[in-house]
């Protein structure tokens, strides 16, 4: 199974997050260990547009044979365009045709080897077209709603005024761990019928995207 670390240089909420060190380790290394540490794992590929991070990954045991486009590399470009550049990399310059593969977020550093071989052992066990990690919501969806430019509420949902404990539990993507099937990204889907969800705990889901969330997985990771 190839692991794909995608790591663009460019980043508005933390400015060079992907190698801002957390806890004496580039931010990119907790997710290139867990995946080097992972049985299922046979190849980790991080795909980047900037030599430093492309460095920082080697040093840690991660492939970089490319350099990302910079059409690849922009806010706007699209993940799964950036995953069919690896895919067709792998394909024309190492004769190598992917079946399936795992994408590993660097934001997520809380996830582990663990939870990627699970992740990829119910993929095989199902049979599965994708699997991709969830995480429980505390509150109903149905108590969400949006707030227009002058402070109120607008509905997204039809209310309702029932109380949390009896409201059925939804689930949010925490953007840790997502397995595809190859030919998923062919026709530019990551769910099918036929997907499914690894369920995370919280404490595992945080998801780095500003200091503060930075700060708060620093403090987790010192605290144990």
């Amino acid at each position: 199974m190839l692991a794909i670390i995608p790591a663009r240089e460019g980043s508005k909420g933390l400015p060079g997050k992907n190698i801002k060190l957390l806890a004496g380790k580039p931010l990119i290394a907790y997710s290139i260990e867990a995946a080097l540490k992972s049985r299922s794992i046979t190849k980790v590929i991080v795909t980047t547009d900037s030599e430093e991070i492309a460095k920082i990954s080697m040093d840690f045991g991660a492939e970089c044979p490319f350099l990302r486009p910079s059409e690849l590399s922009t806010d706007t470009a699209r993940s799964i365009d950036v995953y069919k550049h690896t895919i067709d990399w792998l394909r024309a310059n190492e004769s190598l045709e992917v079946e399936s593969m795992a994408i590993l977020q660097p934001t997520s550093p809380l996830r582990t080897h663990v939870d990627i071989d699970a992740a990829i052992s119910l993929f095989y066990e199902r049979n599965a077209d994708s699997v991709v990690s969830y995480c429980r919501e505390h509150h109903p969806i149905r108590w969400h709603k949006y707030i227009t430019e002058d402070g109120k509420f607008e509905n997204i949902f039809q209310e309702a005024l029932n109380n949390r404990q009896v409201e059925r539990p939804s689930f949010f993507p925490n953007g840790a761990i997502y397995v595809f099937r190859s030919n998923l990204m062919e026709q530019e889907k990551y769910y099918t019928s036929n997907s499914y969800a690894y369920v995370m705990p919280r404490i595992k889901s945080v998801d780095i995207d500003t200091l503060e969330d930075f700060e708060y997985v620093e403090f987790l990771i010192n605290k144990t």
